[in-house]
């Protein structure tokens, strides 16, 4: 037992002495970005928007890509998210409980009208 306790002590001395190492130093701000070249702005149109908000207990996101929402992830007051998601396009989302699936479909649009 009294190895334990030596074990535990020296654990405990080397974890006090890795947290004592983080503390930061000066820290100072990043400047603030270049702009981006000619002819490089964002197109909000087709940039992703996502728009969060609360719905009852749960925090809501939608995600949205053209103005098309394809993904709701839903966050209840346990923290455990789950997932809406849009696969086809026809407004009809079913649930995952995380956002990997495991299955890989291509899913290629060849023609919209």
């Amino acid at each position: 037992m009294p190895r334990v306790h030596h074990f535990a002590a020296l654990l405990f001395a080397v974890t006090a002495a890795a947290w004592a190492q983080q503390a930061p130093q000066k820290l100072e701000p990043l400047p603030e970005p270049p702009p981006p070249p000619q002819g490089m702005e964002l197109d909000n149109e087709v940039e992703q928007q996502v728009t969060i908000g609360k719905k009852g207990e749960d925090t809501v996101e939608e995600f949205r890509a053209n103005g098309q929402l394809y993904m709701i992830k839903v966050t209840p007051p346990h923290g455990v998210p789950y997932y809406l998601y849009d696969d086809i396009g026809n407004g009809d989302f079913t649930r995952r409980d995380a956002q990997d699936s495991g299955i890989r479909v291509p899913k290629w649009v060849i023609k919209r009208w």
